[in-house]
């Protein structure tokens, strides 16, 4: 009978691509992944790796079994879901992600209130930009995430998952203090077509929106600086070396910088996200409630 550990590392180096990434997602050693692969290939009477390169790649019978070994694999997690459900009691381990300011805005009071309400349960978090937040998910890495788009570049959920919507967060254009438009009550994007912008990193889903929304606006941005934390890009503001749009959930409110709304709503979407086979676990479904209702004040 194949062993059930042995088919979850086959998976893990199959939705990984390589023993290193495998034996980080499971937490184990590389080792103990190439000892668990051995095992499984003398079980079958097949190679299930091969050579390529400087790593490895799945043969045509690793290939064949990886995918025997997703299904079984996710069959297991909707008998976990519908065990955990018929016992109606929240424990056992959640493992979240989210993005910086989700962490900072939502995490401590959704758990604060687990942790009062759900002694038993326990929830560990990470900090993950969307898309790899994304990916941790449809990998197993993560029960849940913390994702997002805007209100004009939205984000498709990969098959095999589900979401539901937290919160919608504002967003305004922070400003050095001493800047002439600082004592605005509004501002429009057109106001600072000539200005330099502090960005979120090239390639991230929010710098490709801040192009977009800036273009769609007759503006060809002029990017000064890229950071991918708020504080810093905050703290560039701060010392007048740009503007920024900026997000109100998770804000800092560092000194030297003011906030502008902006007269064109920018709203971003706030999701959690996890896979479909999970979704009847009661501690899933507690972390869920936690964070709506960590979301609830925040919602404009």
């Amino acid at each position: 009978m194949l062993n059930l550990e042995r088919l979850r590392t086959l998976d893990a180096v199959a939705r990984h691509g390589s023993v290193s990434g495998a034996a980080e997602g499971l937490h184990v050693t590389t080792s103990a992944v190439s000892q668990q692969l051995s095992k499984l290939e003398r079980e079958v009477g097949q190679r299930l790796l091969a050579k390529n390169g400087r790593g490895v790649r799945l043969t045509d019978a690793g290939l064949l079994l990886a995918e025997h070994a997703a299904r079984i694999l996710s069959q297991v997690q909707l008998a976990q879901a519908d065990i955990e459900a018929q016992r109606g009691r929240v424990v056992g381990e959640v493992r979240t992600a989210a993005f910086p300011t989700a962490a900072r805005g939502l995490f401590p009071a959704a758990l604060v209130a687990l942790r009062r309400d759900h002694p038993e349960l326990r929830v560990r978090t990470t900090e993950l930009e969307p898309e790899p937040g994304v990916r941790a998910v449809l990998r197993g890495d993560a029960d849940l995430a913390l994702v997002l788009d805007w209100s004009n570049k939205r984000a498709p959920v990969p098959g095999g998952l589900e979401r539901t919507h937290l919160l919608d967060d504002t967003a305004d254009v922070a400003l050095p203090a001493g800047h002439p438009l600082a004592d605005r009550e509004a501002v429009d994007l057109e106001d600072f077509a000539d200005e330099e912008w502090v960005s979120w990193p090239e390639g991230e889903f929010c710098h490709d929106w801040l192009m977009f929304t800036l273009r769609s606006q007759g503006i060809e941005p002029r990017i000064g600086h890229f950071a991918g934390e708020n504080h810093t890009q905050l703290a560039l503001v701060a010392a007048g070396l740009g503007v920024c749009v900026t997000p109100r959930l998770g804000r800092p409110l560092p000194e030297g910088v003011t906030f502008v709304p902006v007269r064109q709503k920018m709203q971003r979407h706030v999701y959690a996200i996890w896979r479909a086979d999970a979704g009847r676990r009661p501690s899933l479904q507690a972390v869920v409630e936690a964070l709506r209702a960590a979301a609830r004040p925040r919602t404009d």
